[in-house]
């Protein structure tokens, strides 16, 4: 069994399409992994690049400690069920599941003749997969006469005779009735609870999705939308296309404003006069920018998250108006769809229509109805990027804080600020990223909670009335310590421009690859003196004679390949040109424009290469930095003392990443 690895996947076709873009995912052993999305997405192609049926055009792909990229499909240990189940109709089921193993060779010890397997291992195989199918009776039968959900068992048969390491289903159940589709999906999971091996499954179907993937990648035009187990990307959609495509009925999603006053934050809704007041604790994760009252955003809460019920309505702290226009009797449930303006229809997504799930099917069209929302599970989205602005993982805190005297007064804490910062006095909002919390120093706070996040720990730590967060490896235990703050990462805004912004921390260059013919003369040893020239040793050493006759010059010709950076040449590494030829093509990949990338320590002072000219240091007090001028581009390099004018620069050609520029493609 196999885990996989994907590393900066693409798929680009001869026309420029981008099928899949940057795919990055690990895939552990033995888990159940479903790729969902809207057709066209990229999932079923990226389904076909693990099987091999499909070249990738950039990237890394990894099947257990094996990269798969040049290697055959039929040598990858993979096996594929495919959407219109692709067996033999003169076949019976019985030689269907069998017919790969007769062709297919294994290593086998001596008594095994050509390497292929006994009949006798072949029936224990197809009616052991026949028994676990629950197809044993259907064997001898050929596919006409069976039923749809009959047929996909024995396509599944035929896969997991293999034993592969990695099982591809795509779109499996999509041919079959819903009842049959729910029967299946129980089986497919059963079967892999079975086999114990690692699935990997495509479905355009979110309920499939939900209810059969330990975790879910839900992709949209090529791009990984989030990757995340089902309650999460229920419970936290990291964006509203997420929120939109996982649940059924699709969650509402209504515009309005936020206004914080003092310690509670008014929610106002379009279309509605209700003013919804929500503690300001609630809201800690949200940027001060959406708070002011004046920058409009989506609002996306669930249909059981609106409720008619009584008890709900008369305990609620969040109520709203709904014109109903019509519902759905589900049996055990009732949808009823209404509008927030009682000017509005019910029927059109204008934003304000909503979805309401209830019990309580005692309403009729035209009737206006109270109704509570549940604000702990609201869901808050920018109106232009459509990602969560209410992030379970945020990326910034925000702060207002006073700069006085060449310090950050900040929560009755003072800040020195290092000589690269330069602010005038005056009153900012400071942006400091949760990963530039460090739990050391002389800033007193509070840790009150951790909570596991996609493999980090989100602290929560109160400082002075405020709440911010850290974003850690591990957890941090709940009590008093002292923080810092690492200062080359934080931003001061001023009347929503930026005074200080942080310390770029990539570093730009352009190039390309070019090759070389090397030719070099080497000696090799001669077996024997020319004929005639014997007489011309005679009565020298015989030590010396050797010498003489070893003297043979010989060229040998090679190709080598290296990296222009910014004008300056380095030896171009194997794992680079090869990738840089595979991704491009042998003719493309030399002399096309390329972006190389790396952080401020990957730069080196040296005596030659890269030119560069400083024109300044940054000192943030435990670390300086030349900022150079770097092929048109402004770098910040770690340096240990000063350094002025011109200068070379060499990278750790190991840590720099490789760009495609025209593509905008990365190959390393």
């Amino acid at each position: 069994m196999a885990g996989l690895t994907f590393k900066h996947i693409y798929k680009v076709y001869p026309n420029g399409t981008k099928a899949v873009n940057d795919f990055n995912m690990t895939v552990e052993d033995k888990e159940f992994i479903v790729f969902v999305g809207p057709s066209g997405c990229g999932k079923s192609t990226t389904l076909r690049m693990v099987a091999g049926l499909e070249d990738i055009s950039a990237g890394e792909l990894t099947i257990g400690d094996l990269v798969v990229n040049d290697v055959e499909p039929k040598d990858r240990d993979i096996a594929m069920v495919f959407q219109n189940y692709a067996l033999y109709p003169h076949m019976t089921v019985y030689d269907n599941i069998a017919f790969g193993l007769r062709l297919r060779r294994v290593p086998r010890d001596e008594k095994h003749r050509n390497g292929k397997m006994t009949r006798d291992e072949i029936h224990a195989k197809v009616t052991e997969a026949a028994e676990i199918l629950g197809i044993t009776e259907y064997l001898g039968k050929k596919p006409k006469e069976m039923s749809g959900g009959q047929r996909q068992r024995v396509s599944l048969g035929r896969a997991i005779v293999r034993e592969p390491k990695v099982m591809l289903l795509d779109e499996p159940l999509s041919n079959l009735d819903a009842k049959l589709r729910t029967q299946m999906r129980a089986e497919i999971s059963k079967l892999h609870a079975k086999l114990n091996t690692t699935f990997i499954y495509v479905t355009h179907d979110q309920v499939e999705a939900m209810t059969m993937g330990t975790r879910i990648v839900v992709m949209k035009d090529g791009y990984v939308q989030q990757i995340d187990t089902p309650k999460n990307l229920y419970n936290y959609p990291c964006n509203k296309f997420v929120a939109g495509f996982i649940g059924t009925p699709q969650m509402n999603f209504l515009t309005g404003y936020l206004k914080k006053q003092g310690e509670s934050v008014i929610i106002n809704i379009d279309g509605s006069d209700a003013a919804i007041k929500v503690p300001y604790e609630k809201m800690y994760k949200v940027q001060p920018a959406y708070l002011n009252g004046d920058k409009q955003v989506c609002i996306g809460l669930r249909a059981e998250d609106i409720s008619i019920d009584p008890e709900k309505v008369a305990s609620a702290a969040a109520l709203i108006k709904v014109k109903v226009s019509h519902k759905e009797e589900l049996g055990n449930q009732t949808l009823i769809y209404g509008d927030i303006s009682m000017d509005g229809d019910g029927y059109t997504e204008n934003g304000t229509r909503v979805i309401l799930q209830s019990d309580e099917a005692e309403v009729n069209n035209g009737d206006i109805v109270v109704a509570a929302l549940n604000i702990d599970k609201i869901h808050l989205f920018d109106i232009e990027t459509e990602k969560s602005i209410l992030p379970r993982l945020p990326e910034y805190n925000y702060l207002d804080c006073k700069v006085k005297g060449g310090k950050i007064l900040v929560e009755g804490v003072e800040i020195a600020l290092p000589p690269a910062i330069v602010c005038a006095d005056g009153e900012y909002e400071l942006l400091i990223p949760t990963d530039a919390v460090k739990f050391c120093g002389d800033i007193g706070a509070e840790v009150v909670a951790n909570e596991r996040v996609d493999n980090k720990t989100l602290v929560s730590i109160a400082l002075g009335k405020k709440r911010i967060f850290a974003v850690t490896d591990g957890e941090v235990p709940c009590g008093k310590l002292n923080i810092s703050f690492d200062l080359k990462k934080i931003t001061l805004l001023q009347n929503g421009q930026t005074a200080v912004a942080a310390m770029p921390e990539t570093i730009c260059m352009e190039g390309f690859m070019f090759k070389e013919k090397i030719v070099e003369e080497t000696s090799s040893p001669v077996e024997a003196t020319p004929a005639g020239m014997d007489s011309l040793f005679e009565g020298q050493p015989s030590e010396e004679v050797a010498d003489v006759k070893t003297i043979k010059a010989k060229k040998v010709k090679r190709i080598e390949f290296f990296l222009n950076i910014g004008g300056a040449v380095f030896a171009a590494p194997d794992n680079i040109s090869a990738k840089l030829i595979s991704a491009m093509g042998v003719k493309k990949a030399f002399g096309g424009k390329l972006r190389f990338e790396c952080s401020p320590y990957d730069l080196k002072f040296t005596n030659d290469g890269i030119p560069a000219e400083v024109t300044g240091i940054a000192d943030y007090g435990s670390e300086r930095f030349a900022v150079c001028t770097v092929c048109g581009n402004t770098a910040y390099v770690r340096c240990d003392g000063d350094i002025e004018g011109s200068v070379c620069l060499t990278p750790d050609i190991g840590s720099l990443a490789v760009i495609q520029a025209d593509m905008d493609i990365r190959i390393v």
